[in-house]
């Protein structure tokens, strides 16, 4: 029988209650007169919400108009000035300020702003980290402004998550991350339509169903639109045909999206499966952000130790944080490493991971105790768990706030025979 707890009672999640808002935007206004002009909300809600709204105001953002569309230029009114590097410093300045009013003990940033086109990559621009700060420090046009945040981020030992498709995360920001020990994640919040996506394809390939087109007229034209805007493309050669998105007032944040799936059956046969989706996206991806920030903040207090080796000290997740895959389209991953798209899996890894903390095995499905002819012999005992005694935070949480219980588990409940040591917060 299951027996389901909510995760909150079992493994210490931050309440989302207890979370301080702030951010940056490039609009000065403030987040009622925001909320009145992108009219996700109803008018009754927003009038309700309007007391408190109208008071959070955002700081001035890192703006350059080479990076996104042209048309955010006329609400582009709160922006910081200075060279990239007096941005980035004025970015840490805002950090250290939010922990030191709000007293936090952490700060996770993420990246929820406008899509950026493509950043180059190249052998001493942002290869390396050296390399990536050197470049700042000389105003290199081509370091984009989600990937100063993002060094900012790192510098002050804050978590950072790319919400958005851009290569904000460049080699040298990955190594900058992985130098000093802070977690990255994203790309782009799994909402909606790529969620159902990724479910569908995985059931048609689970069923021995060879899929072998998913066709997305929404993908098509966005791609279109972003080859086409590709300064270097546009400077070769002219564009044969034109693109022209606009947004339809009446349909507001719903967005439409048809796909067609097809597939090879038996005899060189067709099977063809058309979806059309409607979604509010902004109240999609709302939840799944409060969720990256939970996740993140619990894998920060987290350890590991592989009792095979002859290694004693506790080590914390890969700087590259991969278990948000289940709420990011395209999984950032560490160098080397299999990308893992299918929903199941990427939803098993987080339900194990919770699992590990508190002693658990990990879920597999296969109920052996009750497929056996003498069910009698099944052996439940469980290995005994071992507490080991209180020690002080470690050296990734520093904050005064935090309390430390760790709990070492023996072989038989970790996967490879892994010590996991959970901090309590």
């Amino acid at each position: 029988m299951d027996y389901r707890n909510p995760t909150t009672s079992t493994c210490f999640l931050v309440n989302p209650n207890d979370i301080v808002f702030g951010g940056w935007d490039i609009s000065a206004k403030n987040l009622a007169e925001s909320m009145e002009r992108a009219q996700v909300l109803d008018y009754d809600l927003q009038r309700q919400l309007k007391p408190i709204m109208e008071k959070m105001k955002p700081l001035p953002a890192i703006y350059d108009k080479d990076f996104i569309a042209a048309n955010q230029e006329a609400r582009a009114d709160n922006v910081i000035t200075g060279t990239k590097w007096e941005q980035v410093e004025q970015i840490l300045k805002n950090i250290r300020e939010f922990k030191e009013k709000n007293q936090v003990g952490k700060v996770i940033i993420l990246w929820t702003a406008n899509t950026e086109r493509f950043s180059d990559i190249r052998v001493g621009l942002n290869d390396t980290s050296s390399n990536l700060l050197k470049s700042i420090k000389e105003n290199a046009s081509e370091i984009s402004p989600s990937t100063l945040y993002a060094v900012a981020s790192i510098m002050e030992e804050c978590a950072y998550i790319n919400g958005s498709p851009q290569n904000t995360f460049v080699p040298g920001v990955i190594e900058l991350a992985e130098k000093n020990n802070v977690l990255i994640g994203g790309d782009d919040f799994k909402s909606g339509q790529t969620k159902f996506k990724s479910v569908l394809v995985d059931f048609l390939i689970g069923a021995g169903i060879k899929p072998v087109s998913v066709r997305s007229p929404r993908a098509t034209w966005w791609m279109t639109w972003w080859l086409l805007t590709q300064s270097c493309m546009l400077q070769e050669r002219k564009p044969d045909h034109c693109v022209v998105i606009k947004y339809v007032p009446y349909v507001k944040d719903s967005k439409r999206a048809l796909d067609e799936y097809t597939s090879e059956i038996m005899m060189n046969g067709k099977s063809t499966i058309v979806v059309h989706n409607t979604c509010e996206d902004s109240l999609l991806a709302a939840p799944i952000i409060l969720d990256l920030i939970v996740l993140t903040e619990l894998c920060q207090r987290i350890s590991f130790k592989i009792l095979s080796s002859s290694e004693t000290a506790f080590q914390p997740f890969n700087s590259v944080l991969s278990v948000l895959s289940y709420l990011c389209k395209a999984p950032l991953v560490p160098k080397g490493t299999p990308v893992v798209n299918a929903l199941a899996r990427q939803r098993a890894c987080i339900e194990n991971l919770f699992r590990g903390c508190l002693g658990l095995p990990p879920v597999n499905h296969l109920d052996l105790e009750h497929k056996l002819s003498d069910a009698a012999s099944w052996c439940t005992e469980q290995p005994e768990k071992v507490r080991v005694d209180q020690e002080k935070v470690n050296g990734f949480i520093k904050s005064k706030h935090d309390a430390a219980f760790d709990w070492t588990h023996c072989r038989g409940h970790c996967p490879q025979g892994a010590a996991m040591r959970f901090i309590d917060n």
